[in-house]
């Protein structure tokens, strides 16, 4: 067994036990393209949170594996501001982001994830999702939608992307 992790975001750890009682995974929330992740999971889950709803999908203890990358993608297909508090989410706006969350994860994993700057694969392979971002990295480019700027800003030490034309 290898465990190659230049990112150094994994850990590997091993248990005879359950693992899902281990310390590290039992405060985990359903895995995006799990069933147990859907409109109405997101709805709940969302109800009396203020934080904004793209620190929201990044959280573990709320959604499984939703980077920043992903994040920002997500929240630009379902056409909703990562500013917006997350209770201020309609259940149109739910289904739609949970939606948007396991269409993006799934188109990505298809073709390899997103490769920025040296990344590749444990076969050397990078992904290609990066010709396909709408908005993340391309603060000041046309959007792809509307062609309005994209904009940028820091949020929770992380650079958001967004069009302020596209997403309410």
């Amino acid at each position: 067994m290898r465990f190659h992790d230049p990112r150094r975001f994994g850990s590997l750890h091993w248990t005879e036990s359950d693992p899902a009682a281990h310390p590290l995974l039992k405060q985990l929330a359903p895995e995006p393209l799990s069933d147990a992740f859907n409109p109405e999971y997101l709805y709940r889950a969302t109800r009396k949170r203020s934080v904004a709803i793209k620190q929201f999908i990044m959280n573990s203890q709320q959604v499984v594996g939703v980077g920043n990358i992903y994040a920002s993608e997500a929240l630009f297909r379902a056409r909703v501001s990562p500013r917006r508090a997350a209770r201020r989410l309609t259940r149109k706006d739910t289904h739609a982001l949970a939606q948007s969350i396991k269409d993006v994860l799934r188109e990505a994993i298809k073709i390899g994830g997103t490769t920025l700057r040296d990344y590749v694969n444990a076969d050397g392979v990078p992904g290609y999702f990066s010709q396909k971002l709408f908005v993340y990295e391309r603060a000041g480019a046309a959007c792809r939608v509307c062609k309005s700027p994209v904009k940028q800003f820091v949020q929770g030490q992380r650079s958001t992307y967004w069009c302020s034309t596209c997403q309410r």
